[in-house]
Parts: structure tokens; C-alpha cells; sequence
């Protein structure tokens, strides 16, 4: 294939390096050749929360724990945008605009992932509509809430959104909430385009071929992590784990590597959704005294890290993921995450594309899935343009060829003006190549390693690109 790219894109240089690629993934054979800087300082003992216990252990063999040296996160290449101006005019008019969903969590234990994902969805639709719209005719984008799984408002919300015929809802985020609504939105011959799903379960599900999503399957994410683990000299881990699919589909693709490496699970205490008291499954994991400690959750984070702490662990031995990677320089004392680590699907972003992520929501403090969800109204649009209408069927058969096989090109103006010349493409995001197989799911993906520094705010500090 071939390549259509200009000099930089949202600030990355058109010379600045690709993530190392890396062969496919095997059990027990680690993701990186050297992991994210280690070390930090031990934590100090701090609120014992609903405990009320003050009682600490010996940390959890944090002292033990020599993670790799870093050596710096870089983001995927990315070319220019295109300028809307030099698009040229679509000879496809349809007689009506293709119109969008989303349900993305603004309430629920997944709340703090809502803001940086509607900002992706929003300004992809604005540089959409800036590059003239998709067959003559500028896209639309309405958004409804998906909660968490304790409620009914993602079911409400489709509900609402189909009665409005939209072509594709994007969303949701949480892989339980998208199990509620994945049937009723399939099954009204809708594409359903999750950018953070990452629940195993979906590559098999009976979807009519209409569920796509920009994010990898946990396998990935639960291989890189717990080769990551065993990297930095864990023997004994300790997890703590949400009872759901996201939870357990995870926890159990971690502690397959883990005892594939030689390594032991000394305990893995469940939680519900809904859980607010946690004291009895921290009280286990800290007795075990494992080396190293995995925390999947969501929200709940909040409330057990400081249990964790409370107990002398130190927090350079707490591994997290997607769910619960995020800025906690609001909810706990300075320093008690400080040299943390956690996984979050996706390269790291350029500062050009948070920067114009800050003009559509200029009091993001998150980019996670930014990306993947600008990625998905992207391949959506491109994919109509491609199929010459907005039906839901015709996009879902287009978004394969559209994300692979290819002219390379880097976002929708550049995409489509290829498409328009009648050239196949190959769209390569913010979030990584995509290239969709059979199942929907992304065949190249990157999982980004972030470290905790002294004010509790994840930063990046490695990426690297596996196959699935």
C-alpha cells in the first residue's frame, strides 16, 4: 500500500517515531522489552476509611519491585489534517443526513470517562461538518446517558435514540452496560460503536456484524499487564476484583500470564457493583502479603486505595487499569498514589490533539478513549461515504474496508477526498491502526503504562503496539 501523509498532525512531528511494533502475543512471553520506570516512595500510613482500623503490615514487598527503566512514551505518527477547503464535493447526495447517538456515561461508577469521550465524538462531527458533512449533507450528533449497570438508563436511552433513526450509536462504554442494550441496538439494524468496550465476550457475540469498537479486547490489556508485573519482580500478586464482565474477563487474562511466567495469585477478592464497603477484601489481600497488588475497578478505587494504603502498603506495588487509570489529585492526599502504575488502552495523544480537545471542553483533566471515540465518528462517516448511504447495514459493511488495505491517510478531510477520487483507504487514528477483522474488533492496538506522580495524576510513561 501506499501513503498519503503531510508534515504534522495535532503537534506530532511527520518524523517523530512509530511505537515499536511487536510480535503477536503468546501467554507467559512478555508485551514489552523494558517496562515503565519503578521505585517511589513508600507510602505513608494514612484514613483507614470505613475500616476503622489502624492496624498496618508490612507493605505489600513493594521494596522488592524493581520495574524496568523507562524509556519514554511516544504517540502513534500522525499525519496532517486535511483542509476542509480542498475537499471536493461529493457526487452522493443522500436525501437525508446521517445522523448519530451516543451513550456515554455522565452518571455511574464510568462518570469521569464521559467528558473526555464526548469531547472526542464532538469535534471529530465538527471537522466532519467543517470538511463538508458526509454526502453533501452535515452530520448530526445527539447525546444520552448510559449509566452504570445498577440502572436502566442506557435501555431508556437507546430507546430514545432510535425513535429519532439514528444510523450508529456510539457507546457505551461500560462492557456490562453495552451487554444491556447490544441486542436492542443490533437488532434494530443500527451500528453500535463502543470506544471503550473491552470485553472479550463481544468478538463472538450475534451482533448481525453491526458491533465495532476502537478499543482492544481485555486479552491484550490483561496480557500486557501481567507480563508488566512479572517485568518489575513480582512473584505473589494480590487482586482485587469487580464482579462483572469487564472485571473478571480481565482478572482472569492477567492471572493466566502471571502463573504462565511461574508466578502465584495468593487472592483475588470480588466486589459488586453498588459495593460501598470494601474493608473485608483489602483486610484479606493485605494478610496474604503479596508483592504486588491489582486493583479492577471503576470508582471504587477511590475509597480502596486508601484502605490499602491504611494498611502499609506501598503504592508502587498497586497496579491498576482503564477503568480506574485516572487523576485522583481531588479525592486523596498528595503522594498516596505517587508511583502507582496502570494500563490504559490506546497510545499516548499528541498535545495538539488535546489541544483541540480543550476547545470543544476546555476543563478536560482526561483524555482516556478521546481517541477511540473521535476514531469511531471518523470511521463511521467515512464508512457512509464509502457505502453512499446512511443506512446502519450499508455503513457496517463498509467499516472494515475503510480502516484497512489501503492509501494510508490520517483523518476524515484527508480520508475522504482519497474516497472521492476514487481511491480505497486505510484509516490510521488518534487511536492506533485500527484495521477491523471479521468480529469487529481491532487487530492492532496500543496499551499505554502510566505512572503516579506526587500529586496523584497518572502520567505517561510507555506505549507499545501488540497484534491480536
Amino acid at each position: 500500500m501506499t501513503a498519503t501523509r503531510n508534515s504534522a498532525r495535532f503537534g506530532i512531528g511527520e518524523n517523530a517515531p512509530r511505537a515499536a511494533k511487536i510480535a503477536a502475543l503468546s501467554l507467559g512471553v512478555a508485551l514489552f522489552a523494558s517496562g515503565c520506570g519503578g521505585g517511589g516512595t513508600t507510602g505513608s500510613e494514612g484514613d483507614g476509611g470505613d475500616s476503622g482500623s489502624t492496624e498496618t503490615t508490612a507493605a505489600a514487598g513493594a521494596s522488592a519491585l524493581a520495574c524496568p527503566e523507562s524509556e519514554g512514551g511516544t504517540g502513534e505518527e500522525q499525519g496532517e489534517k486535511g483542509d476542509p477547503a480542498a475537499v471536493p464535493a461529493s457526487e452522493t447526495t443522500s436525501p437525508q443526513p446521517l445522523k448519530l447517538g451516543s451513550i456515554l456515561p455522565t452518571t455511574g461508577t464510568l462518570a469521569f470517562l464521559g467528558p473526555p469521550e464526548i469531547a472526542g465524538v464532538n469535534l471529530a462531527v465538527e471537522e466532519v461538518n467543517a470538511a463538508g458533512g458526509v454526502l453533501g449533507q452535515d452530520i448530526s450528533i445527539t447525546h444520552r446517558d448510559s449509566g452504570d449497570t445498577t440502572t436502566d438508563i442506557a435501555t431508556q436511552s437507546v430507546t430514545d435514540l432510535l425513535s429519532q433513526d439514528v444510523s450508529a450509536i456510539i457507546g457505551a462504554a461500560s462492557s456490562g452496560v453495552s451487554k444491556t442494550v447490544i441486542n436492542q441496538i443490533t437488532g434494530a439494524g443500527v451500528v453500535q460503536f463502543s470506544p471503550a468496550n473491552t470485553s472479550p465476550e463481544f468478538t463472538t457475540w450475534d451482533d448481525k456484524g453491526l458491533y465495532f469498537r476502537t478499543a482492544p479486547s481485555d486479552v491484550l490489556q490483561g496480557r500486557t499487564l501481567g507480563n508488566y508485573i512479572m517485568e518489575c519482580g513480582a512473584q505473589t500478586v494480590g487482586m482485587i476484583t469487580l464482579n462483572d464482565s469487564y472485571g473478571t474477563g480481565l482478572q482472569s487474562n492477567i492471572q493466566e500470564v502471571i502463573e504462565g511466567a511461574g508466578g502465584q495469585v495468593v487472592g483475588n477478592e470480588m466486589f459488586n457493583t453498588g459495593d460501598s464497603q470494601f474493608s473485608s477484601q483489602v483486610d484479606a489481600i493485605a494478610a496474604a502479603k503479596p508483592d504486588a497488588i491489582v486493583l479492577i475497578s471503576f470508582d471504587e478505587a477511590k475509597s480502596i486505595v486508601p484502605l490499602l494504603v491504611a494498611k502499609g502498603i506501598d503504592a508502587s506495588s498497586i497496579f491498576m487499569v482503564d477503568g480506574n487509570t485516572t487523576d485522583y489529585s481531588k479525592d486523596l492526599d498528595p503522594g498516596t498514589l505517587e508511583g502507582a502504575q496502570g494500563t490504559i488502552p490506546g497510545p499516548f495523544t499528541g498535545t495538539g490533539f488535546q489541544e483541540s480537545l480543550a476547545t470543544i471542553d476546555p476543563n478536560l483533566d482526561s483524555f482516556a478513549y478521546a481517541g477511540e471515540s473521535y476514531d469511531a465518528v471518523n470511521l463511521i462517516a467515512l464508512a457512509s461515504e464509502a457505502a453512499g448511504s446512511v443506512e446502519g447495514t450499508a455503513i457496517s459493511e463498509q467499516l472494515a474496508a475503510v480502516s484497512k488495505d489501503g492509501t494510508k491517510c490520517f483523518d476524515f478531510a484527508g480520508c475522504v477526498t482519497l474516497l472521492r477520487e476514487g481511491e480505497d483507504i486505510d484509516y490510521d487514528g488518534i487511536s492506533g491502526p485500527v484495521s477491523f477483522d471479521e468480529n469487529g474488533d481491532p487487530t492492532e492496538a496500543a496499551i499505554g503504562i502510566y505512572k503516579y506522580d506526587a500529586d496523584n495524576k497518572p502520567q505517561p510513561s510507555r506505549s507499545e503496539v501488540g497484534k491480536l
